[in-house]
């Protein structure tokens, strides 16, 4: 307990007991100052967060526009129709991409001997929100008499 008191310590004392050691002469004074300013701005700069460095710079924001000045009604009409025909138009080549997969996967399901209806009315056609869980008593049971993988005739 008596190596330590608090009651003999006092900032007043500390900084006139550096300038007492400041003031005998020493032969590498300043090289030993130097160094102890250089390695606690060292440590400052990594222990610091590069978060709390600077505030980020602000974006550069470019405006494109694609419209001239002064359009009329009818080239803004004339663009609507051609912008909307685009539309329908890769609405519809959409449109076949999915009736071509789900016709893809119908002969899949053909060819690994599923009944694709079956599986369709099992699994339902995108519309699981209203689909219900079946009971597992409402289940068709599965035959033992057809091994897996076989096609079913």
């Amino acid at each position: 307990m008596g190596l330590f008191n608090l009651k003999d310590v006092s900032p007043v004392g500390s900084i006139g007991d550096f300038v007492e050691q400041w003031k005998q002469p020493t032969p590498y004074r300043w090289q030993i100052l130097g160094i102890a300013v250089a390695l606690t701005f060292t440590l400052i700069t990594l222990l610091v967060p590069k978060t709390e460095r600077a505030p980020p710079a602000k974006p550069t924001i470019i405006w494109i526009n694609s419209w001239r000045e002064g359009r009329s009604e009818q080239e803004i009409l004339a663009s609507n129709i051609t912008n909307q025909k685009r539309k329908d138009a890769d609405a519809a080549v959409e449109k076949q991409r999915v009736e071509f997969r789900k016709e893809f996967y119908r002969k899949l399901a053909k060819a690994s001997g599923m009944d694709p209806d079956e599986l369709a009315r099992e699994y339902g056609q995108k519309d699981a929100a209203q689909a219900k869980p079946r009971p597992a008593s409402a289940a068709k049971p599965a035959t033992a008499a057809q091994p897996a993988g076989t096609p079913a005739k």
